[in-house]
């Protein structure tokens, strides 16, 4: 379903010379740009996440005890290629 989206000019003259440069649809270079904002927002938020977890020292132990377990899972016996 399409909607109307109100953007400033300079934002639109930006997005159709990336459109006119990819070849690509108005539309569709819109969906790649947010769909990239929406992965940076996702990866900021993670490293956010463990920024904090950083600097809680009881949970970053427990974390770094559970990645050492989660370790002994690469040695598995399993010849490396």
């Amino acid at each position: 379903m399409a909607e109307t989206v109100r953007i400033d000019p300079a934002a639109h003259a930006a997005l159709a010379e990336i459109a006119r440069a990819k070849r690509i649809p108005l539309t569709e270079a819109l969906s790649r740009a947010v769909e990239l904002f929406r992965r940076q927002v996702f990866v900021e938020a993670v490293a956010a996440d463990f920024a904090a977890l950083r600097e809680n020292d009881d949970a970053w132990t427990e974390e770094k005890h559970e990645r050492d377990a989660w370790d002994a899972a690469l040695a598995d016996g399993l010849a490396k290629e």
